[in-house]
């Protein structure tokens, strides 16, 4: 069998829990009685969770040259605290829970990226052909939870949780693990890594480009449903996003060129701003729905590209770790601003508001993203050597 079947499947798995987690804990915990900024607490706080679970996961994997194992231990974890969390009922139990799920479930993502990444470079096929079961998890499981919420109730979603969880695990026991470098991991190379003016003015990027990224996943569940929607259109709405991503996956060695990537993340950032302008403006929670089909102009587009350029720029023995600084900025540092200031708008001005502030911010990413390729941009169109090349599967 093909070493990147198990790697595929777990990757479809994986995608699926964090359908079931991310759009559908801030729904969950509405159906508890939880008003925007208590969402916007318990979510914010889950990323100051996720700025410490992800650099110790990733240096864990690092440091032990192995990231199947480390993903064995959190996906088992993960299963647990989620059945536990939609079983719960009780503002204090969901806090505690949620932080549970937030520290063993989001660092499982840099470590399969990377996973993915390094399993694809060493086969020689494109990153883009696994992810894309990601996609396709992220896609199916959303329509599924959805319904399966709105049919049996918010606390289906915790044997719906748990049983995911236990399957990835199974399918992980078959995976590749990911092809060690033969250079030593030393502060040294990490600090040097970090210093890098390029490096910092590439995560700056990130981070400004993924806090309005990061408040749509949030909020768009809990504005679907203050505009008349139920579950299922919320599930439906996530779909829709999810499965666009397929396709730009699924062609990134067509796309996804080495040197370009800087131009392709302003031209994603432009999409954000179009997508969450025009969000502000839909009172039909259908059409925001349907809206969600341009999630394959921004996510997917911004995120292989980032992937790319920072392997382009880090350290061999410190991709593991590289990466986990990315996920950290988009999932963590991102994720609390994201949480703590969109439900502080969204509870005092209303959805409206909240949407055209992230239209304004991704505006700004587009211009800041244009600013670095006119910086860097030359350089490395003019060197590839270093990038990875892209093969169809």
């Amino acid at each position: 069998m093909n070493s990147s079947v198990p790697l595929r499947t777990y990757n479809f798995l994986y995608f699926a829990l964090l359908a079931i987690f991310v759009p559908f804990l801030p729904v969950y915990l509405n159906e508890q009685g939880l008003n925007p900024a208590q969402i916007g607490m318990i979510t914010g706080t889950g990323g100051f969770i996720t700025i410490i679970a992800q650099p110790l996961w990733g240096m864990v994997s690092d440091r032990t040259r192995t990231i199947r194992k480390v993903l064995l231990l959190l996906m088992i974890c993960a299963g647990i605290s989620g059945y536990f969390l939609y079983a719960s009922t009780s503002f204090a139990l969901l806090i505690g829970l949620a932080m549970l799920v937030y520290f063993f479930l989001m660092p499982i993502d840099p470590l399969t990226e990377s996973l993915n990444f390094r399993v694809a470079e060493s086969v020689g096929i494109s990153y883009g052909s696994i992810r894309t079961y990601g996609a396709l998890g992220y896609a199916v499981m959303s329509l599924v939870a959805g319904y399966i919420m709105s049919t049996f109730g918010a606390h289906s979603l915790a044997c719906l949780f748990a049983g995911i969880a236990a399957i990835s695990f199974i399918i992980s026991l078959a995976m590749p693990d990911a092809p060690v470098t033969g250079k030593p991991v030393t502060l040294h190379s990490l600090k040097t890594f970090l210093s890098n003016k390029e490096t910092l003015l590439f995560l700056l990027l990130v981070f400004v480009c993924s806090v309005p990224a990061r408040m749509n996943d949030t909020f768009l569940g809990v504005y679907i449903r203050e505009l008349g929607g139920n579950s299922e259109l919320v599930g439906l709405a996530f779909f829709i996003a999810a499965a666009s991503e397929i396709v730009v996956f699924a062609l990134s060695f067509w796309w996804l060129r080495a040197g370009k990537e800087l131009a392709i993340i302003s031209i994603s950032a432009a999409f954000y701003f179009i997508r969450f302008f025009a969000s502000a403006w839909i009172n039909d929670p259908q059409l925001l729905a349907y809206l969600q089909v341009l999630q394959l102009l921004t996510f997917p587009i911004f995120y292989s590209a980032a992937i790319q350029y920072l392997y382009r720029i880090v350290p061999e023995e410190w991709r593991a770790t590289g990466q986990t600084v990315l996920a950290l900025l988009f999932f963590g540092v991102s994720g609390i601003v994201a949480s703590y200031a969109g439900g502080a708008v969204y509870e005092a001005f209303g959805g409206q508001v909240l949407y055209l502030s992230i239209a304004i911010m991704s505006f700004i990413g587009m211009v800041f993203g244009l600013i670095l390729m006119r910086i860097y941009g030359r350089r490395h169109g003019s060197d590839t050597s270093n990038g990875y090349q892209h093969s169809a599967s």
